[in-house]
């Protein structure tokens, strides 16, 4: 596999706007905290157009919800001096419950589009969206979306799912704009989808309308949660249950509290870098293979690479960046996260101990000693390693499953005169991470939360470390048009 073709660099669906969408439907799924558990639930909502300008309240055309079903037409809508213009506006929400089945649907469809005064133009925008969950399953659907006849700035433009189109230099439009959030737990399954037909958003002002401004045309969302059918009873464990690479998390409750270690680095560690700034993770002998995607009893599967190295043995920084979220996580053990120039951010866990240069917010360069390996955490009595993963920025948006194999990258980052590596015969292929499509300037990472979650509100408010590190749960999946899983 060669690590210069890696499908990194597709534009994704801005946190913001995951952000805005959830908590504006958040509440139709929640309880009060301590009441029972909810049976089925559903709900759907959409909208014809929505203009968003900084410091103004939103002005919105043919807003509606469900529950109870819900309907409404607009003839034709017009926003500021030839900023929107579109003539009929139809829309329809529908969000039922059958004895353990829930289903929520949303259908919007604008005719006419035209901003900016014919800058950008469609014949119709139709954004559609259907959830499902039952005591079996949970699923959904965005396939009946579209964009017909979409013109932008003179140029004929085929929509795509989450397709990014240029603005000259005020700014940039997404076409059929959508994601999906999953319910998976214990006791629940839920799905929600969102889809917006059309959202542009302006980088500097334009059309009469300021830098920061947003509009949203054809918006469709729709959620559905059930309580989870009970699994039949199964027989007790063995005894004796055979060890695996990464041991089930404690008992709750049982959460170790691991004593803050910190070590000085030997002198002299600083291994020569490749023609992309960036070296390999552990320094002196270490092997690793491609185990990425494998199943693990915790995390539902492999998120990166396993590299065994002797216990203690140095942990560098793989490149220029700053540090975050130092110190202990459940699975991770003693963790740490990388982030980089351009916004790509690398995982480390399972450390023996940090270094003194190991802080939040601290600056690090490549070849820096950050940590040293171990096996804390979930990899208790496994043999010393470092998990590492690489989330590159295009993938933010996806939560701690926007991850890709690092594997060509740690084989790219060896150096032929790194004489810790057998390389006789190898030649390094390019070992720079791809640069990203766009910088991440602020962001509020909800990657863990769900609309479907009653606690979802109150564990972003409360600020949870970013993208959970650990169990499967409530997480944002890309959504090709015709997602569905039958149910």
């Amino acid at each position: 596999m060669d690590s210069a073709n890696l499908p990194l660099v597709r534009p994704q669906v801005a946190l913001g706007v995951i952000l805005a969408l959830v908590l504006a439907s958040v509440g139709s799924l929640s309880r009060p905290a301590g009441a029972a558990a909810p049976g089925p639930v559903s709900s759907a909502s959409a909208f014809g157009v929505r203009v968003a300008v900084p410091g103004k309240a939103p002005a919105t055309a043919g807003s509606i919800s469900s529950p109870p079903q819900s309907a409404a037409s607009v003839v034709s809508w017009a926003y500021g001096e030839g900023a929107v213009a579109t003539a009929g506006i139809s829309a329809g929400t529908n969000a039922t419950v059958d004895d353990d089945r829930a289903v929520g649907r949303a259908l919007v469809s604008v005719e006419s589009v035209s901003l900016f005064g014919g800058e950008i133009t469609a014949s119709s925008v139709t954004a559609k969206s259907v959830s499902r969950a039952s005591s079996l399953r949970a699923g959904g659907e965005l396939d009946g979306s579209s964009v017909a006849d979409l013109v932008v700035l003179g140029q004929s433009v085929a929509p795509s799912a989450n397709g990014k189109v240029a603005l000259a230099d005020w700014g940039y439009a997404v076409v059929l704009e959508q994601a999906v959030t999953e319910q998976k737990t214990s006791t629940r399954r839920g799905h929600r989808g969102f889809v917006a037909g059309l959202h542009i958003h302006l980088t500097a002002a334009h059309g009469g309308l300021p830098a920061g401004s947003e509009i949203f045309v054809g918006y469709a969302e729709a959620a559905a949660a059930a309580p989870r059918a009970l699994p039949p009873p199964t027989s007790p464990p063995p005894t004796n249950p055979p060890q695996q690479h990464d041991p089930v998390p404690p008992p709750p409750g049982t959460t170790p509290s691991p004593p803050p270690i910190v070590q000085n680095p030997p002198n002299g560690v600083r291994p020569n870098l490749t023609a992309g700034g960036y070296v390999f993770p552990v320094y002196g002998p270490a092997s690793f293979s491609d185990e990425f995607r494998a199943g693990r009893a915790d995390t539902g599967w492999h998120h990166g690479n396993d590299v065994f190295a002797p216990l203690g043995a140095p942990v560098l920084a793989v490149t220029d960046g700053t540090l975050f979220l130092v110190g202990w996580n459940t699975i991770g053990g003693n963790r740490a996260w990388l982030r980089d120039l351009q916004g790509n951010e690398f995982y480390y866990a399972h450390l023996s101990a940090f270094s003194p240069l190991a802080q939040d917010g601290a600056q690090v360069q490549a070849g820096d000693v950050i940590g040293f390996v171990g096996a804390t955490g979930d990899a208790v009595g496994t043999p010393p390693h470092l998990h590492f993963e690489v989330h590159p920025v295009q993938l933010l948006w996806m939560g701690y499953d926007g991850v890709i194999n690092p594997y060509p990258y740690l084989l790219a980052w060896q150096r032929a005169d790194d004489a810790s590596f057998d390389v006789s015969g190898w030649t390094p292929p390019q070992g720079k991470a791809p640069p990203p499509a766009a910088v991440l300037l602020q962001a509020d990472d909800i990657s863990t939360y769900s609309g479907l979650d009653p606690a979802g509100l109150e564990g972003m408010l409360a600020g949870e470390p970013l993208f959970g590190e650990g169990p499967p749960g409530p997480k944002i999946v890309y959504a090709e048009p015709g997602f569905a899983d039958g149910g």
